[in-house]
């Protein structure tokens, strides 16, 4: 068995027998009170995943294994001093619950350089959508042309055991995880460059190699894309892409079609898409203003002016957050420390000042603060990647890291397909009324 495989299964087969001896003998424990008003805006806040990889505190933000992102900016292997962490050591952190030792990510670079063929009929079916194809459309296709490739599957129609799922789910997810950066990029190249696809470089790790083959082969684009590719990877499992790809996978899926699934989740406005919406609705602004460089006067005229409209303001707010996201905070430092002047960096700095109070003086606003999306593409579009279009595909690149590493424990678990619950509007009216049986819907 590889290293890597071995060392998750040493460390996670203890947490398989505290799972099963929580199950047996504590599974009628009450944990939490369910309120009518959690069941109608989302089941917000109620206590219903096992997510091992991360954990978002209202307060203090994600936290990957207990480390927070400022912790592993400083922790993570990197490739050179001033570099930023390897994605590859988050994954091996999520997985294993240790900080990875620079051979460990090294040997993780390679073993995805390894499995990163992908089989030409999957470029056929991107070929086969018209270029007019939204690329998360792509993306999500191409996910699914690679279930042909499913090891779960064929062992699962096999016989294999249901001890054994979690084996051959993890070679699924390597071999997916070590796949996107070149779906992707062949998405990108497809839509805004003719065409004219770039071959992967084995020898570059996982995030520097999607920045060449996108054709961003400067030091810089890859500087960002390890960053970017760390503090999108997770977000514990209730939020949508998460949640959906452990509930697809819940019912024995194949890691492809879960994954695929959590990606259209994310391709939604209200999650992934939310990136692509920031930097329209800036330059949207820009346009109304008539001014590449507006005050924050300026600025807060047209975010009243949005918000009168009965839109939101993109990049703003969260459902959990009730502060500055860190995550817009580790991308406000990677900006102060190596772009010196950037007109659309300039305009997110302001909007950072202006925003929060206006949606702080709306009442019903629990969260003003900015979320990842608020900094990340304009970034991006500093540094060249400025179809934004494009920015919830690598957004999904990123997150494959948590969600799949999470599928892993959900199969070495054994956990069950995921099935709440639900109740027709008349029983929690009922409810509410403490029994008494009111007319209505």
């Amino acid at each position: 068995m590889e290293y890597i495989k071995n060392r998750f299964y040493q460390k996670a087969s203890k947490c398989v027998a505290e799972y099963n001896k929580l199950k047996k003998d504590h599974a009628d424990k009450v944990i939490a009170n369910v309120t009518i008003g959690q069941v109608m805006t989302g089941m917000k806040g109620v206590p219903s995943l096992i997510t091992d990889t991360s954990k978002l505190d209202p307060n203090e933000g994600i936290r990957f294994r207990g480390y927070s992102i400022p912790e592993l900016r400083e922790k993570l292997p990197r490739l050179n001093p001033d570099g930023e962490p390897l994605p590859e050591g988050l994954f091996y952190l999520m997985l294993i619950g240790e900080i990875p030792t620079r051979d460990d990510v090294l040997n993780i670079s390679k073993d995805w350089a390894t499995r990163s063929y992908v089989p030409q009929h999957v470029f056929d079916a991107i070929d086969a959508l018209p270029l007019t194809s939204k690329p998360m459309t792509q993306f999500s296709t191409a996910i699914l042309a690679m279930a042909t490739e499913s090891i779960f599957q064929k062992a699962y129609r096999a016989g294999v055991h249901k001890k054994y799922y979690w084996d051959t789910t993890y070679e699924d997810v390597m071999n997916l995880i070590a796949r996107l950066p070149r779906v992707a990029a062949y998405i990108y190249r497809r839509n805004f460059h003719n065409g004219d696809h770039i071959e992967p470089d084995p020898r570059l790790d996982w995030a520097g190699n999607l920045a060449h083959m996108m054709g961003h082969d400067s030091d810089e684009v890859k500087r960002l894309l390890r960053l970017y590719t760390v503090i999108h990877a997770d977000h514990e499992g209730g939020n949508v892409s998460a949640h959906t790809t452990h509930l697809v996978g819940s019912a024995l899926s194949n890691p492809y079609y879960a994954f695929s699934a959590g990606m259209l989740g994310l391709a939604g406005p209200l999650h992934g898409y939310a990136n692509q919406d920031v930097i329209h609705w800036i330059f949207e602004m820009i346009q109304y203003l008539d001014n590449d460089d507006p005050s924050k006067e300026d600025i807060a005229e047209y975010v009243k002016k949005t918000l009168a409209e009965g839109r939101v303001i993109p990049g703003y707010g969260h459902a959990v957050l009730r502060v500055t996201d860190p995550r817009f905070d580790a991308q406000q430092k990677f900006a102060e420390k190596y772009i010196k002047d950037d007109g659309l960096i300039n305009i997110v700095n302001r909007l950072y000042e202006v925003v929060p109070p206006i949606l702080g003086s709306v009442g019903k606003i629990k969260n003003p603060w900015p979320n990842v999306d608020a900094f990340s593409g304009s970034l991006l579009y500093h540094y060249g990647i400025t179809e934004y279009s494009f920015y919830t595909v690598l957004f999904g690149v990123s997150r494959a890291l948590g969600v799949l590493a999470s599928l892993v424990f959900d199969r070495l678990y054994g956990l069950p397909i995921e099935r709440p619950a639900s109740f027709q509007l008349h029983h929690y009216r009922n409810l509410a009324n403490e029994g008494e049986d009111v007319s209505g819907c």
